[in-house]
């Protein structure tokens, strides 16, 4: 019997190591011989860092950098020096969670310190980049990421913009003559999980403008000025970003970094199974347990559960979750593909209660199943 565990993390109560741990120890007390295979997985949200970390055996460097409002302050990044892959999350420099709220206004934030990070991984060797565009606090359309790399934007009259959100509707031209050397030599994936596109009533600004500080009248300026720099981006590379999906992310970064840094956009998910081989780990398994806090509609797409289930589906193994709460109906776990759903609470108890339990709580639901598949 192969059994491999990939869950996600239960957010504010086991990471996904811990939840490795808890079906393992489960599992043990049924099958003794069992082969087990422990990989955490995530999609590119919080706690990703610490699973690529995993597989990819990389360490933390940290600098100084930018945050959003050009104020210096120090982030981390991994980077493993055997295989030259960094992984940069850009919350880490350019994330709302830098700012308090009454800082938060992406007409002046950038994302200048993220292409600070990018800047320093490729002097440091980096031939591949893996970037996450989540949480950002910016809608600049990668314009501060691009600057810090040696794109100039130019104003009427050549005048040099500083690279902040309500200067997008003043480009008219980028000069890349004094872009970093090093990279044309790196590879780029970002791990992008949304589909909006830069401009427009889905764009970055409509969607996300708001809960970065923007008012409604400032969301019209930023949608205008992401139009016009659509427009400079077409006429100066050819390149369409209104017609490439997910080319919004992170307000509009997804498209900035397909221009600049020749980028291809990837679900979170995806990446992560491929930075820990994870087809190739599961082909010969009997079982797959997955889970994550709460099984809900949204899982069914883009989600770390999704991402197992397609890949366990390609091998035709049968996949168990074992989740905090389950919120989905009969039809829908049928059709998601989950031959076993099961919440792993116990009794009556409150949220906190529940979560406080959550190790043991999987213990057992692990072991129950066991039994199950005995």
């Amino acid at each position: 019997m192969k059994i491999v565990i990939a869950p996600d993390k239960f957010k504010g109560s086991l990471s996904g190591f811990e939840f490795c741990d808890a079906v393992e120890e489960g599992l043990k007390h049924v099958f003794n011989n069992a082969e087990i295979v422990k990989m955490p997985l995530a999609d590119g949200g919080d706690g990703t860092i610490d699973v690529v970390k995993h597989y990819i055996h990389g360490h933390k460097i940290t600098i100084t950098v930018n945050d959003p409002l050009f104020r210096p302050i120090s982030a981390s990044y991994l980077y493993a020096t055997e295989t030259h892959i960094a992984y940069i999350e850009m919350a880490e420099a350019s994330g709302l969670k830098l700012l308090e709220d009454a800082d938060r206004n992406c007409m002046n934030t950038t994302t200048f310190g993220t292409g600070e990070l990018i800047a320093d991984a490729l002097e440091r060797g980096a031939q591949e980049i893996i970037l996450g565009i989540g949480g950002s606090a910016t809608n600049d359309g990668g314009m501060g990421m691009a600057n810090a790399l040696g794109y100039i934007f130019k104003a009427d009259f050549s005048l040099d913009l500083e690279p902040i959100g309500s200067n997008l509707d003043k480009v008219r031209s980028i000069d890349a003559s004094k872009v970093h050397p090093l990279l044309a030599n790196a590879k780029f994936k970002i791990a992008c999980d949304v589909s909006n596109p830069f401009y427009g009533g889905n764009g970055a600004a409509k969607i996300y403008g708001a809960q970065k500080g923007a008012s409604a009248e400032e969301i019209e300026i930023l949608d205008k000025g992401l139009k016009n720099f659509a427009k400079v981006a077409l006429d100066t590379y050819d390149i369409s970003l209104q017609k490439i999906k997910g080319s919004g992310a992170a307000g509009g970064i997804g498209g900035g970094a397909i221009i600049f840094l020749r980028g291809e956009l990837t679900s979170g998910i995806d990446l992560v199974k491929e930075l820990a081989h994870f087809d190739e780990a599961i082909a010969d398994a009997d079982w797959i347990i997955t889970g994550e806090g709460q099984l809900d509609e949204q899982t069914l797409s883009g989600k770390t559960i999704n991402g197992v289930v397609t890949s366990a589906h390609k091998h035709k193994i049968p996949v168990a979750a074992l989740c905090g709460s389950v919120s989905i109906s009969i039809e829908q776990q049928e059709k998601f593909g989950l031959a076993y759903v099961n919440s792993i609470v116990r009794g009556i108890s409150t949220l906190p209660e529940a979560m406080d339990s959550s190790y043991m709580n999987l213990v057992n639901a692990s072991y129950n199943f066991a039994k199950l598949i005995q």
